[in-house]
């Protein structure tokens, strides 16, 4: 299953509403928004993927719809996904994306590939 497309450019215009300077990759068989050359926030399936880091995780687990990222079983610390129910309104969508966003200057840039 490819990614929600109608999930993504909500996604598109709340980095957009923010101000936020990103660009889109696919990845994880979705769409990734990078801010600063490193993952922010994303697109899999008809999930919200969320980078918010691991020091908050019991607030962002009883947030509606949020559950651990765990990607091909293994879990990805720091990295949640978010079901429709919980980025059903533009104000909660916007609310995990401000998240993601507040959270990029403290995220650590993922390792360059050498060609």
């Amino acid at each position: 299953m490819a990614c929600n497309e109608h999930l993504a450019e909500r996604v598109h215009q709340s980095l957009k509403r923010q101000g936020a300077d990103f660009e889109e990759k696919k990845m994880f068989g979705g769409i990734c928004f990078m801010v600063d050359d490193k993952m922010c926030v994303g697109v899999v399936k008809d999930n919200l993927m969320a980078r918010l880091g691991p020091e908050n995780e019991e607030i962002w687990l009883s947030k509606p719809g949020a559950q651990k990222m765990d990607f091909t079983g293994k879990r990805m610390r720091g990295f949640y996904y978010v079901s429709p129910e919980g980025i059903d309104l533009e104000d909660q969508l916007d609310e995990w994306v401000k998240a993601c966003l507040d959270f990029n200057p403290i995220a650590k840039s993922s390792k360059k590939k050498s060609k």
